[in-house]
């Protein structure tokens, strides 16, 4: 059984910075992407980040120079360093895991954690 367990988050100014990180426990193999989505109220799901198990990674516009993801392998482990925060990041942010298992992508979220931009 795979999870995903967010911890970080919160309530930042306009400005400041904070970080957030996921942790997958569970069995899934190294041919995987992990990431950040987020959904601010009334909009739909969209991705933030993603970091695949070789270390490439994929940014959003709108958080490029911003935002920087990592990952340690060997803890399963992702971390979004968000600086330069505008009110407009104001979402839940999910982890995601995608897995790529006998050539079917299989997809997991974790249960989301605030990011609040606010002066």
């Amino acid at each position: 059984q795979v999870q995903l367990v967010e911890s970080g988050g919160g309530l930042v100014q306009p400005g400041g910075s904070l970080s957030v990180s996921c942790a997958a426990s569970g069995s899934f193999g190294s041919a995987n992407v992990m990431g950040w989505y987020r959904q601010a109220p009334g909009k739909q799901r969209e991705l933030v980040a993603d970091i695949n198990n070789g270390g490439i990674t994929n940014y959003a516009d709108s958080v490029k120079g911003r935002f920087t993801i990592s990952r340690d392998n060997a803890k399963n482990t992702i971390y979004l360093q968000m600086n330069s925060l505008k009110p407009e990041d104001t979402a839940v942010y999910y982890c995601n895991l995608r897995v790529l298992r006998n050539w079917n992508w299989y997809v997991y979220w974790g249960q989301g954690t605030q990011v609040t931009v606010s002066s």
